[in-house]
């Protein structure tokens, strides 16, 4: 990596194991490493080679989103990548406070790249089945797809992708949803000799806890904040998938750089939380396919308000969604002036 790359998390911990190895290896990768705390988080934290914001220094920068973005929220997260961004970042890496980097996390990255391809308008794919054998699904699969067979890996094509979205997976703990996690077992790895591109018409969701997103794409790295908890990344995934392929871009998926040792949860109140995904995240799909979008990067703004105006339109997020979207999207136009 390089000065030009920064990670960001956000986190309500103390300067944890995980935390301090993030931030020894953006010291040793001259990686600007940001951290944004919330209400719950320690009076003090004080971590060499991280630089740590609470919600009064959140406001200071004098984001919109800043003001507007709710407390006790995951999309908090979404000032980290306006402030790196507003300082020069061309990559921004994010993950968790529970994920442990490997080298390969630190690993120059390459946006084009020449890649096995699932095919296009493929519709819901299970990613996970081309990085292990077991029975195992990503968070935020529709359920009545987790079973449905797709080429082998050796029988995909290699395509050159423009990939300016890259989803890597996590050992040990890896993202799945909660019934998965009621009624399979863990730990779980994956191949590390594996890479796949998702062609578009090909739907899978991806999280934001091993995430690089090129410079062209910040826009889309918007979380939602008026909807499940739970699924504030995986429907910010489907959106950036949709509005990607006007573009002709790709969301590449690659080997594991980093392994998880999860943060307690309530398996049931996760449950609870992705039961709007169970039961919705095919149907939103279906509605974000059928929208017409424009392509080119001037309207990447304009295609985001239309894809959360739909989600709006199926109750599925909360009206004051689009609100909060205008703040971040005049805060990007403001570092384009």
């Amino acid at each position: 990596m390089s000065a030009q790359t920064a990670l960001v998390v956000t986190s309500i911990a103390s300067p944890n194991r995980a935390l301090t190895e993030l931030a020894a290896g953006a010291v040793a990768n001259s990686v600007e490493f940001i951290v944004i705390g919330d209400l719950a988080s320690p009076d003090t934290f004080e971590l060499d080679g991280c630089r740590f914001f609470g919600v009064a220094e959140q406001r200071a920068l004098g984001f919109r989103t800043a003001a507007a973005t709710p407390t006790r929220h995951y999309a908090r997260k979404n000032i980290g990548y306006l402030l790196a961004a507003s300082e020069g970042a061309q990559i921004i890496v994010e993950t968790d406070d529970d994920n442990h980097p490997r080298a390969g996390f630190w690993a120059e990255r390459s946006r084009h790249q020449r890649v096995k391809t699932i095919p296009p308008d493929a519709g819901w794919v299970n990613v996970y089945r081309h990085f292990s054998e077991a029975t195992i699904w990503p968070r935020g699969l529709p359920l009545d797809a987790i079973h449905v067979p797709g080429p082998p890996y050796d029988a995909l094509d290699a395509t050159e992708a423009d990939c300016p979205i890259q989803q890597g997976l996590a050992d040990d703990n890896p993202d799945v949803d909660a019934i998965y996690r009621l009624s399979q077992s863990l730990p779980q790895s994956f191949h590390r000799d594996r890479r796949v591109v998702l062609a578009p018409g090909t739907w899978s969701p991806f999280n934001s806890q091993n995430t690089a997103w090129w410079r062209d794409a910040f826009a889309l790295l918007y979380l939602p904040a008026h909807c499940s908890f739970r699924m504030t990344d995986i429907w910010r995934s489907f959106v950036a998938q949709r509005i990607a392929w006007e573009n002709g871009w790709s969301v590449l998926f690659h080997e594991p750089t980093v392994h998880q040792e999860r943060n307690d949860h309530d398996l049931m109140a996760d449950f609870a939380q992705e039961i709007p995904g169970y039961l919705n995240n095919r149907a939103i799909g279906d509605a974000l396919g059928a929208l017409t979008l424009a392509p080119g990067l001037d309207h990447l703004g304009e295609n985001l308000r239309t894809c959360y105006a739909e989600l709006v339109k199926m109750d599925l997020v909360g009206a004051a969604e689009l609100e909060l979207l205008d703040a971040w999207l005049a805060d990007l136009a403001d570092l384009a002036t």
